[in-house]
This record gives C-alpha cells, structure tokens and sequence, in this order.
C-alpha cells in the first residue's frame, strides 16, 4: 500500500513507549515500597519527586515526555500515510524521530545530562517540523512533496 512505510516507525515509538513504562514501574513500585509509600500518598503532587530517589523518577519523566511532542509525530504519520505521502523520505525522517527520541529515552533514564538531552530533543524537534512540513505542502499547497514530486492538494 503506498504511503504507509512511514507507520512503522510510529509503531515503534510506541512500542518503545511500552519499554519504558514497564521500567519505570519495574523501578518505582520497589522504590515506593522501600520508601514506605502508599499508593494514595501519590495524590499529592511532587510527593514522588521529593520521596523517591531521582534515578527513579528519570524513568516516570521520560514516560511523561514520550506523551507531549511524540502525539504530533504520530498524527502526522497517520496524516502523512493516508495521503500517500508516507514512503521514501518521509519514512526515512520518522525513523530518524524515532531513533532520535529512543536515545533521548535512554540518556534521561540514565545518565540524565540535560544539554545532552536538549540537543537530541533540538534535532528531533527539526525532523518532526520537517515532516509537518511536508504534509502542509501536499494537503494545503499542492506543491512539491520532499521527494520533488509535485502534489494535487487535499480538497480540506
């Protein structure tokens, strides 16, 4: 099916959101227990962050952070696939996102360095705008897509 090469990708990122989450209460639930923490002692916000060790909340972090930007980066995969503009190029970047936010994962559940952080969060950042790039120029332009190939625009 054309266009749809660039869902892979998204499905890996959310696979990779799975990993995470499952290491982060692989992590947390041992942590909470050794704390002498209820579970309904975290309806208090921030109680976590101050109770529990860092190390540990790097993880619930990043778990948070796959559910901010990664939402735009699955809506213009879908948007991207469902017009045929998913393949080559297209795929090609969301498979750079992709690797770029699972590194990004890693470094924060680990190490933590922030510029380190914000540099791989600065080039994802690029990718993603590159792909809402392409998918405004095929639905509102009708121009060229990355490829050079000219597009028909979406009737909106």
């Amino acid at each position: 099916m054309i266009g749809m090469d660039i869902l892979g990708p998204a499905v890996a990122l959310m696979i990779w959101t799975m990993i995470i989450w499952a290491w982060m209460y692989a992590s947390r639930i041992p942590a909470m227990q050794k704390a002498e923490i209820a579970p309904d002692d975290a309806q208090v916000t921030g109680l976590l962050d101050q109770k529990l060790p860092r190390e540990v909340q790097w993880k619930a972090h990043n778990y948070n952070h796959l559910h901010e930007q990664p939402t735009i980066f699955y809506a213009v995969c879908i948007v991207l696939a469902i017009i045929g503009a998913g393949d080559g190029l297209s795929a090609f970047l969301a498979w750079i996102y992709m690797g770029l936010r699972v590194i990004h994962s890693i470094v924060q559940v680990t190490a933590n360095k922030v510029m380190v952080r914000f540099v791989l969060f600065a080039l994802s950042s690029v990718v993603l705008m590159v792909l809402i790039m392409e998918a405004a120029l095929v639905v509102f332009g009708g121009g060229p897509d990355l490829t050079g190939q000219m597009a028909a625009p979406i009737p909106v």
